[in-house]
């Protein structure tokens, strides 16, 4: 805004006219006393002042103007129609004009002064506002700095209590500060410690300091006084502000005790290991020569036992024919003799299942089928009713999984109740994870298979006895067999990395239940 001052409104009309043709906004005064009151309210880019006015002249105002802070440097304009002398002109530049124009004005000359004053002063405040930024700025920058120099020295403080070597890098990769502790294995604070020659911690360093990411590793420093080695562990972590890394601060803990006690440790574990690998082929090969053996064993005790059975059933048929006493006797020697044969048998069994053997898919139903014609005459004779559910096709070894099959339906016919058919049912579902009590799952990993039966059952209070070898729960007089079926089916399934288990009440019953993997690789 333009203030013109004059105390002829017929002066100030015509200025005005031309002003705001050219778009500036202007204001007016008409005497000396006035223009002060209006510039201490309103803000003005230039002063257009007459120098004669009644009461205070055009002089005494810009004089006054200039006392003012807040106006001292509104470029003035002096409009005199009388005072053209030199004397008045000095005096108007020495009151604070920056021009002095004789009445008449010409309109053309005016407006450029004006418009110069104008750009001159917008420049200026503008000038002044980026001071007053740049002064703002400059001391924002000023308690940063002194905020970060209260920082730097709470980190250097921390740093140096620290009981590791402790560092900080700057932005250029060279060292700031190092505590006392850095000083034992370097002379200077801008030289890295010396590490091992087989080392390239540095090397990897500088990879990381490039990317600026964390560093990690492990590190052998020299010792500057006495030339030994020990293992640090280097970390060093970037410090970010604003989303730039600005520092990197780094530790090196000392690591050589553990470091020495892991080699001792590594160096023991290796040597147990090559024992170890030594004292198992020394078992394989003593576990070969035993299944040779009890092979042998079994081959040449069962070779005397059948002459045994066959010689007392001749005596029996043949020279003890209405002598009751002597045949019961040789029944029992011939019984005895066969339980024998079965003894070896099962012992021998149990010792093949330590041979190593393929896993390959295998249909259980099949397996299924053929042992049940092979007891077909038991099934008849006991007229029992057996049920078996389909079941999915799983990877075992087939010949070891049909005898525990083979071992738990033998069991349910044999101890079945008296007058009472043998009911066994059969069933098989997939589950998600190794448990008895695991729901079912179409998509499960384990397969589930259940054999339940209707015979004298068994206390559960006796279960782990019921897997263990030679572990018999019956009479033998009653229930013929040698203790050995289950023990043999529990190592078939632990070698299949499976379960087996069972309940039961006794007179009620009892379930066998097993739990497969369906493929072994899983396990």
């Amino acid at each position: 805004m333009i203030l013109i001052v004059d105390d002829r409104p017929e002066n100030i009309i015509p200025l005005k006219k031309i002003l705001e043709l050219h778009h500036f906004l202007t204001d007016s005064a008409t005497s000396g006393e006035e223009a002060l009151r209006k510039i201490l309210q309103n803000n003005y880019s230039v002063i257009i002042l007459d120098v004669q006015m009644p009461g205070m002249d055009g002089f005494e105002v810009a004089e006054t103007i200039s006392g003012y802070s807040k106006a001292k440097d509104i470029p003035i304009i002096f409009l005199s129609a009388v005072n053209t002398e030199k004397k008045f002109i000095t005096r108007g530049y020495e009151s604070g004009g920056i021009d002095y124009l004789t009445k008449p004005v010409d309109p053309d000359i005016l407006l450029l002064k004006v418009k110069s004053f104008f750009k001159l002063f917008e420049q200026k405040q503008e000038l002044k506002a980026t001071q007053a930024k740049l002064q703002q700025e400059i001391e924002i920058r000023k308690r940063a700095e002194k905020g970060l120099n209260e920082r730097m020295q709470d980190l250097q403080f921390v740093l140096e209590s620290l009981p590791q070597i402790a560092f900080t890098v700057g932005t250029d990769g060279r060292v700031e500060f190092a505590n006392q502790h850095w000083f034992t294995y370097s002379d200077s604070v801008g030289t890295f410690p010396e590490t091992h020659p087989d080392d390239e911690s540095w090397d990897l360093w500088k990879k990381s300091f490039i990317a600026g990411v964390e560093y990690i590793n492990e590190a052998r420093l020299k010792d500057v006084r006495t030339g030994e080695y020990r293992y640090f562990l280097l970390k060093i972590i970037p410090i970010h502000q604003s989303g730039k890394v600005v520092r990197w601060v780094g530790t090196f803990t000392d690591i050589n005790q553990q470091k020495m006690a892991n080699e001792v440790l590594e160096n023991k574990v290796a040597q147990r290991t090559s024992e170890l690998l030594t004292k198992n082929s020394e078992l394989e090969t003593t576990n070969h020569e035993l299944q040779q053996f009890a092979w042998v064993v079994s081959h040449d005790l069962k070779e005397p036992l059948r002459k045994i059975q066959t010689f007392n059933t001749l005596i029996r048929d043949k020279f003890l024919a209405g002598n009751e006493e002597a045949m019961s006797y040789l029944d029992r020697s011939i019984g005895a003799s066969a339980r024998m044969a079965l003894l070896i048998s099962d012992l021998l069994d149990y010792s093949r299942l330590s041979v190593s053997a393929q896993f390959q898919e295998t249909s259980i139903n099949d397996i299924f089928r053929e042992l049940l014609e092979d007891f077909n005459e038991t099934i008849l004779e006991k007229q029992a009713r057996i049920i078996v559910d389909p079941i999915p096709v799983i990877e075992t070894i087939p010949s070891q999984i049909r005898q525990v099959f083979q071992n738990l339906i033998s069991n349910a016919l044999k101890f079945s109740r008296e007058n009472i058919p043998p009911q066994i049912t059969i069933r098989a579902c997939l589950t998600e994870d190794k448990s008895i009590d695991s729901p079912p799952s179409a998509t499960g990993n384990y397969c589930r298979i259940s054999l339940s039966d209707n015979g004298i059952g068994f206390n559960e209070k006796f279960l782990d006895r019921i897997f263990v070898i030679f572990q018999r729960l019956n009479n033998l007089s009653a229930y013929e067999g040698t203790g050995i079926g289950l023990a043999i089916a529990k190592k078939i399934i632990d070698k299949h990395n499976g379960i087996i288990t069972a309940q039961s009440t006794e007179n009620e019953g009892a379930t066998f239940i097993i739990i497969l993997p369906v493929k072994q690789n899983q396990e």
